[in-house]
Parts: structure tokens; C-alpha cells; sequence
């Protein structure tokens, strides 16, 4: 075998970690600001979609509480609605049935309890410690449709609110013991 002579470009210093012609170590703590970077894409996704769905639905993910008129109605200004098929298509109705208390599929309990009646969603509420069962309707012209609602149930309080994106919305409450109306 050949021996060539050495030259100034075989003499390398032998801490230069490099592999191949023009390749340098990669700089330290660069993963590091990769997955950061990822890391916040993931929190804004993640917090914007959460401030989507708390728009969307009317409901309340930040700790918010409704916004009510008041207390609840004292003097009936509306007659109830007693049979949910007397309700003018019209008007768009839609109930909402928010799950206030720890028992688990209270508000299908509460949504079964309604067969009849135009009832759109059943979710859980941010709050699940609501003492009572609360029917809040955004519109005063759909007040006879949220007192026929606490009548359906059983149970309940009526309240003016602006707080839901639903026409009527019932939160149950630990007063509701699931019982279906006659």
C-alpha cells in the first residue's frame, strides 16, 4: 500500500466533533426551544378553543356565573305552556339541559322527563354544585315556555338570563330527584 506524505490538512485538532466536510456540532438546548415553542402553539389551540366553545354554547368554562335579572320571578307574568306541541315552530325553541349536580346522566334523566318537548342539547355545567333547579330563558316572549318547563319537572324557579346562547336553558339542580313528569 501507498504511503503519502502528510500536509497541513491531515493535522486536525481532535476536539472538533466533526463529521464530514462542513458539518459543526448542533447547538446546545435547540430541542429545547423546539418543544417550547410547541408547547405554546398547543396552549393558545387549546385556550382558543375553549373561549370558541364557551361562545358557541353559552356555557360558562372560566368560573363565570349567569347573569341574571334578579331574583327569581315572584309574580306569574306569562301562562305556562302545558303541552310542548302547542309551541309555534316558529318561535325556534330549543332547551338546553345543563347537568348541575355530581349524579351522573341527570340531565338524560331530565331530557327523558321532557319527551315531547324541543330539547336540543344535554351537557354537563361547569358548576356541579347547584343547589336548585334553575330555568333561565333569554327572551321575556319565551317566559311561558320556561314556566311550562318547571311544571313538566316538578321542580324548579324561573329566571330571567342573558348568560346562555339557548333559547330556554335548565339547569338542574340537587332538588331534581329525576322523577319523570305524569
Amino acid at each position: 500500500m501507498a504511503k503519502f506524505p502528510t500536509d497541513q490538512f491531515d493535522d486536525l485538532p481532535k476536539d472538533l466533533a466533526r463529521v464530514g466536510a462542513h458539518r459543526a456540532p448542533p447547538r446546545r438546548g435547540r430541542g429545547l426551544i423546539i418543544f417550547a415553542w410547541a408547547a405554546l402553539a398547543t396552549g393558545i389551540f387549546v385556550l382558543a378553543g375553549l373561549l370558541a366553545l364557551n361562545g358557541l354554547r353559552g356555557l360558562s368554562f372560566l368560573g363565570e356565573e349567569p347573569v341574571s335579572s334578579g331574583s327569581p320571578s315572584a309574580e306569574i307574568t306569562a301562562d305556562p305552556v302545558l303541552d310542548p306541541a302547542t309551541i309555534d315552530p316558529a318561535r325556534g325553541i330549543s332547551i338546553t339541559i345543563l347537568n348541575g349536580t355530581s349524579t351522573v346522566d341527570l340531565e338524560k334523566t331530565a331530557a327523558s322527563a321532557l319527551a315531547g318537548w324541543p330539547v336540543g342539547a344535554t351537557l354537563v355545567a361547569s358548576n356541579r354544585a347547584e343547589p336548585t333547579t334553575v330555568v333561565y330563558y333569554g327572551d321575556p316572549a319565551n317566559e311561558d315556555v320556561a314556566r311550562g318547563l318547571v311544571l313538566a319537572l316538578g321542580v324548579g324557579e324561573v329566571r330571567e338570563s342573558t348568560a346562555y346562547n339557548a333559547p330556554v336553558t335548565v339547569v338542574v339542580g340537587a332538588d331534581y330527584l329525576g322523577t319523570p313528569a305524569p
